[in-house]
């Protein structure tokens, strides 16, 4: 009751299309969740996202849940998720791919969920990193455990999505490193984001994570940006 009466004063909306949200609809609508462009990587091991990486980084498997589209519904979400403290976002996207990659075989033999790092002064301006709730959610339902103490972000940066190219793979090899021990060894690390555009960024978080000794990378994304 007291929920309903909250709703009734500041109703929920949806994060896709700003829309209220109806009984039973969670942080999306069904419209949108029926409208969004779902890549199906998880059927395919050759598939694009794996492909972004082939012969720069050996991954053992690569794919994003969602199409990111310029103006469409998955860039809303994102949005929403990265700037307005929609992180409940995260949980639904992270509970719906984790019933997918669950048949992925690839995937069976993960030790943890990495996610990409935000620098300790970006965290603190943000006050959370956008990919913790979806990579918490993965953890669970997977049951794998969730570390973000191994990969460390070192160098401060602009946000990424307002440089083009060249500024956002000049330099970015040293923008990441890893804090380690022995029991991290020969780990297979299931490195997480928002979005797959470039990949420089993967990129350089998994050449970081590939200094553990015996390390194996696959990534795992919310979205993959399409042209």
């Amino acid at each position: 009751m007291f929920e309903s009466f909250i709703n009734l004063f500041f109703p929920k909306v949806c994060s896709g299309c700003d829309s209220f949200l109806v009984a039973n609809e969670l942080v999306i609508c069904t419209i949108c969740r029926h409208n969004i462009p779902l890549t199906n990587h998880h059927l395919m091991e050759n598939n694009e996202a794996f492909k972004k990486f082939y012969g720069r980084i050996p991954v053992i498997h690569a794919s994003a849940l969602f199409y990111f589209r310029k103006k469409g519904i998955v860039q809303q979400i994102i949005h929403n998720l990265k700037y307005k403290g929609h992180e409940k976002v995260g949980t639904l996207i992270g509970d719906w791919y984790a019933h997918e990659l669950k048949i992925v075989e690839a995937l069976q033999d993960v030790d943890a969920i990495i996610p990409v790092p935000l620098h300790p002064k970006k965290l603190r301006e943000r006050g959370y990193n956008q990919v913790t709730t979806f990579g918490k959610a993965l953890s669970l339902n997977l049951k794998i455990t969730y570390d973000d103490t191994i990969l460390k972000r070192n160098v401060y940066s602009k946000t990424q999505s307002k440089k083009n190219l060249l500024g956002r793979t000049e330099g970015i090899e040293s923008v990441f490193d890893v804090v380690f021990d022995k029991k991290d060894h020969n780990k297979h690390f299931l490195l997480i984001d928002d979005v797959i555009t470039t990949g420089a960024t993967l990129e350089a978080c998994s050449r970081a994570l590939l200094k553990i000794p015996g390390a194996k990378i696959s990534i795992v994304c919310m979205a993959m940006a399409q042209s």
